[in-house]
């Protein structure tokens, strides 16, 4: 094991979130546009939790979400008892300029069960759509901190 240590040290490794880690060069500089609706602020609530929070943004990343749902579960009588949700976020972060620095398209899915009533099926499917919007924000901030500087 120190062996490998060593090697990680002596090839330039640091990590993202380390002193001299890329995710220290874009801390707060990001301003997050998304979708105004549930799905869209927990994206951007996510996104801010690994990005920071825009202090003197200089980088705009602009993100449209596509989310679907498929049945994947049946009972015996012909009821469906889960659901897969599947997401897809396009991105793009552009500097002050309207230049392109990054894009990218993420993709994820969760699931959730539909029970015998219909206020615990609603609940687990808002809780779905939030575990996939935090999966796809980070697909997205991991894309960003692993190329941007």
């Amino acid at each position: 094991m120190l062996l490998s240590l060593a090697a990680l040290a002596g090839c330039g490794f640091a990590p993202i979130h380390g002193p001299e880690g890329s995710a220290r060069n874009l801390r707060g500089r990001i301003a997050v546009l998304a979708p105004a609706d549930e799905e869209g602020s927990a994206l951007v609530r996510r996104l801010e939790d690994r990005l920071g929070t825009p202090q003197e943004a200089d980088l705009v990343l602009a993100a449209q979400i596509r989310i679907g749902e498929s049945a994947v579960g049946f009972l015996f009588g012909g009821e469906i008892s889960r659901f897969n949700v599947e997401g897809q976020v396009d991105w793009q972060l552009t500097d002050n300029t309207g230049a392109a620095v990054l894009a990218g398209r993420e993709r994820g899915f969760t699931s959730y069960a539909a029970t015998s009533t219909t206020v615990a099926t609603t609940s687990a499917r808002r809780d779905a759509r939030r575990r996939l919007m935090v999966i796809l924000a980070d697909h997205v901030a991991t894309n960003i901190l692993t190329h941007g500087s």
